[in-house]
């Protein structure tokens, strides 16, 4: 008997004994069937249709506009290589390569930098869009594109005229998942051509996310209120210059001249009025409102980055070595794309040979290297950003020539499903009046004594709310040749303020600081907020010259380390801020090439590789021996000493004793903090506050380890002792009762989280578009800086947004990874095939010169040169 006899045999006998069944039991299982069947063609069309928009990575496609054809190569992990022949084509293809994998973040990040978030996700979105207008990013943005030089304006536009040619061929359920999800919510959307404005303003985001120290500000006043100025002073302490050294060292560069010991003003500490009820209450509803904005725009806590370039005589190569990883809020997708943009034949007609990170929506690439110099960023944090406490009478404001009217004008913010908002939007001559714009930001009167009925409000001074030509720094050093060129177009990246640094083929390395930075009168160092009625307290109008920031050129030491740190020492002539990380990631990076380079040693590629996965914990050594010394009963209470003792201070994902010491931190910050401090005030568990738990440790009768809630008076040991014991609690509830089976990423997880529909509450949304899940090492000020913040939990807040090490000698030995993947699409194999990889701190080849490129290609597209009326 046959196989195929038997089954029909077995199929007849079935359908003969189910024809015996009950009638009901027939019809249930008749309509199991049908419930069934649906489901399975539901599974498969919205899989359909999730994979509709997949971008074709083989074959041809028309682009019109072209000059020439442009080939797009693409390797194992999705990134394109674009070979043209000339700049305009490229970035033409860039914007059409772009909207094939990330236009629906394009989209989400014009509406939001224009504040219309409301019109696609409704009324939840409104705050944001009324705080973005109101500071008037697209404003600016419209008016920087007047500014920028002709050939700068000339890229935008071919970068827009690709995006709009891929707009115009594909509908939206073919652009993006997102549009279809959307629709089935019942909104009716097309999306509108890209502009050059659209690719400027998203540069206010990244500005707006690297801003410096607004926060702070809120927060001094907030604590001198609640625990005096004297204890408030002691929750942010001073630089740490004998421990952590500046990027470049004692004194100042002033125009080329290293100047030890440069006469200039002291930190300045001027004497201000204490802050009324009223003031505080105007400071603590617009810090709220701040926090309110979604992270997609970044929130300026958390977050930095790491930077070192080491020469050729200390290098393996006989070449400079570069290395990058910024650390930024983790988002689905990544911020950065992987892309590379090369002429034919580099010539003055087609100069483009370069290869990096770029922003989705934005030509060029930002972070990178080209086929004679190579570049990185990191945060400078200057402070750029000023509060003012402002006295409003109706339409009128007081500055200190008296009562003057408010630049007023109003918008409106269309909602999806629901009304338009109306919003007026204010101004003072510091900037706009950030209070008032919604119910939850509205200006504060004075909760007692109020004068004359007036109210308190807040508004922002910003160096990026002036139009500036930042975009023609980028192109301008996509295009650098040498030093000099690339200082050239570092002059005009005005923000965010930046450290740069900098290796060429020629053998040379560098570090330059750029950015717009305020000069302030005498009465304002910005750690506070100013009053608008005290001229004494505003900005000069001027900005630290760009000749006058400091920069260096082959450092004898042969490397520069930048990390967020302080640039200089005391005695440089200008203020740049008083709020830099403590210096902790640098002085690490520094200690670890120091060592290496000991008694002759060499960098290599993977030592350099081997300092972006460094995990060691920057405050360990300090407080380990304290807790430590606790005695605590034997058994289940002293348990988790014993992994703790056992501890190499490396935060790996596997590790106990990691687990253990930041339970036991988080805890040790609670006891100490939480019982005096308003939860806005609350320790975050970063840089600044190792620096200040480090001199308390040294007092342990100190106030600040008393718990005011209890009759008893606590000291630094009560404290520990709780710390440790509540840790063991945590984590025998957490993870494991024995601590042996402690693992610190299984606390310390990366979650993936799209920042419009991942956040929807809608689960089957959230699951189509986030990842999550990863279980990873590092912490927060830790050079492997997976950043969490204390106040909440452990997962990770902020992190290396991508990886890359430069090798001057054979860029084709260069290695890159991202913390996602190039593609913005759910459905895409590019979508996280990243994240595994940068979780295991491992890295991918980045292929430069056209023979390395070619050997990797997997996908091969060809974008046709048509004229526009065949297109």
């Amino acid at each position: 008997m046959t196989n195929a006899t038997s089954s029909q045999g077995r199929v007849r006998r079935w359908t003969r004994s189910f024809a015996r069944q009950p009638r009901a039991v027939r019809v249930t299982t008749y309509l199991a069937a049908v419930l069934v069947l649906v489901l399975v063609v539901g599974v498969l069309v919205a899989a359909a249709l999730e994979r509709r928009p997949l971008p074709q990575v083989d074959g041809a496609r028309d682009l019109p506009g072209l000059g020439a054809d442009v080939e797009v190569l693409r390797d194992a992990h999705g990134v394109p290589q674009l070979y043209g022949d000339s700049l305009e084509d490229l970035v033409r293809a860039q914007g059409y390569v772009h909207a094939q994998e990330r236009f629906f973040e394009m989209d989400v990040r014009r509406h939001a930098t224009a504040g219309r978030l409301a019109e696609l996700f409704g009324e939840d979105a409104v705050e944001s869009d009324a705080m973005v207008r109101t500071m008037g990013w697209r404003r600016v943005a419209e008016r920087e594109l007047a500014l920028v030089a002709p050939e700068t304006r000339e890229a935008l536009e071919a970068y827009a005229a690709g995006v709009n040619a891929y707009l115009a061929q594909h509908s939206p359920s073919q652009i993006a998942v997102e549009y279809t999800v959307l629709r089935l919510g019942g909104l009716s959307y097309r999306p509108e051509e890209w502009t050059p404005v659209d690719s400027l303003a998203w540069l206010k985001a990244m500005a707006w996310d690297l801003r410096g120290n607004m926060g702070e500000e809120i927060g001094r006043v907030l604590a001198e209120a609640e625990v005096g100025a004297e204890r408030a002073r002691q929750l942010w302490p001073a630089y740490p210059f004998e421990e952590h050294a500046p990027i470049v060292g004692e004194g100042a560069v002033i125009d080329g001249v290293f100047e030890p010991g440069a006469s200039g003003p002291d930190s300045r500490n001027p004497l201000r009025p204490g802050y009324t009820a009223g003031e505080r209450a105007a400071l603590r509803d617009v810090g709220a409102s701040v926090q309110a904005l979604p992270a997609l725009l970044g929130r300026g806590d958390g977050i930095g980055s790491n930077s070192w370039v080491v020469d050729g005589a200390h290098s393996e190569t006989g070449a400079p070595l570069l290395a990058n990883d910024p650390h930024l809020g983790v988002t689905m997708p990544g911020v950065w794309m992987q892309i590379g943009l090369h002429c034919r034949t580099v010539s003055p007609d087609c100069p483009l040979d370069v290869a990096g990170f770029s922003f989705s929506g934005v030509p060029g690439v930002m972070i990178g290297h080209n086929a004679d110099i190579a570049w990185g960023f990191t945060n400078l944090g200057p402070d750029v950003t000023d509060l003012y406490l402002e006295q409003i009478d109706g339409e009128r404001w007081l500055d200190d020539r008296g009562w003057r009217p408010l630049v007023t004008h109003t918008e409106t913010i269309e909602v999806a499903g629901g009304d338009d908002v109306q919003l007026e939007v204010r101004r003072t001559d510091q900037g706009p009046v950030l209070s008032g714009v919604s119910d939850q930001l509205a200006s504060v009167a004075e909760e007692r004594g109020a004068r004359d009925g007036r109210e308190y409000a807040v508004s922002l001074a910003w160096t990026a709310l002036e139009p500036t030509p930042t975009a023609d720094a980028i192109l301008a050093m996509n295009l650098a040749t040498d030093w000099d060129s690339f200082r050239a177009a570092a002059a005009d990246f005005a923000v965010p303020a930046q450290n740069l640094v900098y290796a060429d083929r020629a053998g040379h390395i560098g570090y330059q600081a750029p950015g717009r930075v305020p000069v302030r009168k005498s009465g304002n160092d910005g750690r506070l907020p100013g009053r608008g009625w005290r001229a004494e307290d505003e900005w000069t109008g001027t900005s630290v010259p760009f000749a006058a920031l400091p920069f260096a050129l082959d450092p004898d030491e042969g490397f520069v380390v930048t990390a967020n740190q302080a640039v200089v020492g005391p005695g440089y002539p200008y203020h740049l801020t008083e709020d830099w990380d403590r210096g902790y990631r640098a002085q690490r990076i520094r200690d670890r090439l120091t060592d290496r380079l000991a008694d002759g040693g060499e960098v290599s590629v993977e030592d350099m590789l081997d300092v972006q996965r460094d995990r060691h914990h920057p405050f360990a050594a300090t407080l380990t021996p304290y807790l430590l010394d606790v005695e605590l009963p034997q058994g289940y209470a002293s348990d988790g000493q014993r992994v703790l003792e056992e501890w190499d201070h490396s935060q790996d994902a596997d590790s106990p004793g990691a687990a253990y010491f930041n339970v036991a931190w988080r805890n040790l910050l609670e006891l100490t903090f939480h019982d005096e401090l308003s939860e806005e005030l609350w320790p975050d568990g970063g840089q600044r506050w190792y620096a200040v738990v480090a001199r308390l440790l040294e007092r342990p009768d100190d106030p600040w380890w008393d718990d005011v809630r209890t009759a008893e008076r606590e000291t630094r040991d009560d404290v520990l002792a709780a710390a440790l014991t509540e840790a063991r609690d945590d984590l025998t509830r957490l993870s494991d009762s024995d601590p042996e089976a402690w693992r610190w990423g299984q606390l310390h997880r990366l979650e993936l989280r799209s920042p419009s529909l991942g956040e929807s509450g809608i689960g089957v949304v959230e699951r189509l578009v986030n990842r999550g899940g990863w279980q990873v090492g590092g912490g927060s000020s830790t050079v492997d800086a997976t950043a969490w913040d204390a106040a909440e939990g452990f997962e990770v807040t902020a992190a290396p947004s991508m990886r890359m090490v430069v090798s001057l000698a054979d860029l084709d030995e260069s290695r890159w990874i991202s913390l996602t993947g190039v593609s913005g699409h759910p459905a895409s194999k590019h979508y996280t095939d990243q994240t595994d990889l940068w979780a295991r701190g491992e890295t991918i080849p980045w292929p430069f010169e056209v023979d390395a490129v070619e050997d990797a290609a997997e996908h091969r597209l060809v974008l046709k040169a048509v004229k526009d009326d065949e297109g």
